[in-house]
């Protein structure tokens, strides 16, 4: 991997990975087109992308600075020192609790599938090409249905289990976790820029979880020669990510998601055609 890949590939990651249009699936496409993916070692992919993936944690846990300040401490503080009510607890305190219980579907079942996840499944294109169509359909049909009523204030425990059991199945390769879970936030009547700010929040657990969980069992596959083109990949993604970020945010505010629900059919349809013609391996 040159330092121009390893440079692309970070703002794929970035980009790809808070805007709903698969950062798995994107990587993958990339990673095969410049034949950065061994069948014999699928592994050496799968710790790569975990490793770059903690650059786009990076850009959540800046841009979201002060809303994870005032959740964790009151959190902390409403739970611990001085214990109160869910009932009574505050905004923040609550979101903590909507974080712990959305998390747990995705953690179930990432242990659970976790054999599945790392090898061959995860670098599918024939996977991929249809899960980025059939998210899109999904999505679309959330938007139809959508009631767009409710802000964060107004999130209850059964909205974070919805949302979270659907973070879970972004771990089928070509999903995206915040195509996912924005889908699932728009099913709950949540405003379009509600649900992606509890996308963002959401994944922060996972996000780490899954990434330190595959930096520790993966280093040992990573070629140590490419360590600098990692070191950049990973810093990259964090700047591009960051400016997802805010672009998706802003942009949800006046606009619906069907630009990228007409872009994943159109790329969905475009990797099977290719993988059919042979000019793409599946």
């Amino acid at each position: 991997m040159s330092i121009i890949e390893a440079i692309v590939l970070g703002i794929i990651q970035g980009i790809s990975e808070f805007l709903p249009i698969s950062s798995t699936g994107h990587l993958t496409i990339f990673g095969r087109m410049l034949h950065l993916i061994s069948d014999e070692n699928p592994q050496a992919w799968t710790s790569f992308i975990a490793v770059i993936q903690l650059g786009t944690l990076a850009a959540i846990l800046v841009y979201f600075r002060k809303d994870i300040w005032n959740i964790v401490s009151a959190f902390l503080k409403e739970n611990l020192t001085s214990r109160q009510k869910f009932s009574s607890q505050s905004l923040d305190a609550k979101m903590g609790w909507f974080i712990i219980i959305g998390t747990i579907p995705i953690v179930v079942f990432g242990l659970g599938f976790k054999d599945i996840i790392e090898g061959v499944f995860t670098k599918n294109l024939v996977v991929i090409g249809c899960s980025l169509i059939v998210l899109a359909i999904i999505l679309a049909y959330a938007e139809k249905k959508a009631k767009f009523n409710k802000e964060l204030k107004d999130i209850s425990i059964f909205d974070s289990i919805i949302i979270g059991m659907a973070q879970a199945m972004a771990l089928i390769p070509g999903s995206s976790r915040s195509g996912t879970t924005i889908t699932g936030g728009l099913f709950m009547g949540l405003t379009r820029e509600s649900a992606a700010r509890f996308s963002f929040l959401l994944s922060i657990p996972s996000v780490f979880a899954s990434g330190m969980l595959e930096l520790y069992e993966q280093i040992k596959f990573i070629d140590q020669s490419g360590v600098v083109n990692l070191i950049i990949a990973t810093i990259v993604s964090g700047i591009s990510g960051y400016a997802a970020i805010d672009f998706l945010l802003k942009y949800l505010r006046k606009n619906t998601t069907f630009v990228f629900i007409y872009y994943r059919i159109a790329l969905g349809v475009l990797i099977l055609i290719l993988i059919s013609l042979h000019i793409l391996k599946p």
